[in-house]
Formats: structure tokens, sequence, C-alpha cells
């Protein structure tokens, strides 16, 4: 009896420990926000857009373009009967939390890049694109994602952000 109880609190001991070492927010697993911007303030908001999430498993609209530095408020609607989520991140974060998702369906959300929406109701996100390139969206529920519950967003760079220019002698400057 005691070996059992021992290997029960090594085994316990191990998941408690795999979880606090992945991350930082409820369901124990973080993410780096500052790969795909940061949270907005309500002052800096240059525009809304506003989305439908589907129990289709989409996005309405399916992708959006936004300038590096903007500001964008998402009015995040969720017209069907089941739970959805609106996540941004690099494809290769959110695989890695969609297959975190799979294993630990039950957790919970934090962070100002997710935003979780019950059936019939809006959520707010405020975002700011800090960084100039491609940042997805998606509902990491177990199922969704796979269904093809995404979205795209091109940041394009804002101007004066270019490397370097050449000038008509062929040095950069």
């Amino acid at each position: 009896m005691k070996k059992l109880n021992i290997a029960i609190t090594l085994i316990a001991s191990l998941l408690v420990g795999a979880a606090m070492a992945s991350g930082n927010h409820a369901g124990g697993h973080g993410h780096d926000e500052a790969t795909v911007g940061e949270a907005g303030k309500a002052a800096d908001v240059a525009r809304t857009v506003e989305v439908q999430m589907l129990d289709t498993m989409r996005f309405t609209p399916a992708s959006f373009a936004v300038k590096q530095g903007e500001t964008i408020k998402f009015v995040v609607k969720n017209s069907g009967k089941v739970n959805h989520e609106f996540v941004l991140g690099t494809k290769k974060d959110l695989d890695a939390h969609y297959a975190l998702m799979k294993k630990f369906p039950e957790m919970e959300h934090a962070d100002a890049n997710m935003l979780s929406v019950a059936p019939g109701q809006t959520g707010e996100m405020i975002w700011k694109f800090s960084k100039a390139g491609p940042v997805n969206v998606a509902c990491l529920h177990p199922g969704h994602y796979d269904a093809g519950m995404k979205a795209s967003i091109q940041v394009t760079a804002a101007k004066g952000t270019a490397k370097a220019v050449k000038k008509e002698d062929g040095h950069a400057h």
C-alpha cells in the first residue's frame, strides 16, 4: 500500500509540475503574446472589426488586413449554439496550444490575446498589432481548430520601417 501511495504522489507531482512549468494562466500554459502584438488601449482604437463565430466552424470574415502599429477593437459575436474562442497567435503557438487543449479541454483562458464567447453572446478585444507579418486567429476548442475554425490577419509594415534604402550608387543607407 505504501508503494501505491508513493506512486500516486509521484505521478500527481509530475503532472502538476509539468502544468506549472508550461505556463502562467488558468489551465497551466502560457503564450508569448508579444510575438503577435500586445493588448491595446481603448483610447488608441483606430477602428472596429466585427467578427462572427459560427457553428459551421468558421469565422466571418476569415481574413483581415491591418497596419503595423494599428490598434483594433474586435467585436466578436458567437452566432452559434456552442462555445467558441477568438485566439490570436502564430501558427506554431496556436498548433502547440491546440494540442494542449485536446489533452485538457476544460482549460479556461485569461490572456489578453484570447477571448471565449458563450453561445449568443458578444465579446470584445482591443489589440495593438506592433509587428508586421502574418497573425493567425483560431478557435482552440477540441475539434473546432481541426474543422477549420481559423482566420488570418495580414499586418502590413508601417511606412518608414523599411530595412535599408539603396541609393543610386548601389550603397545601402
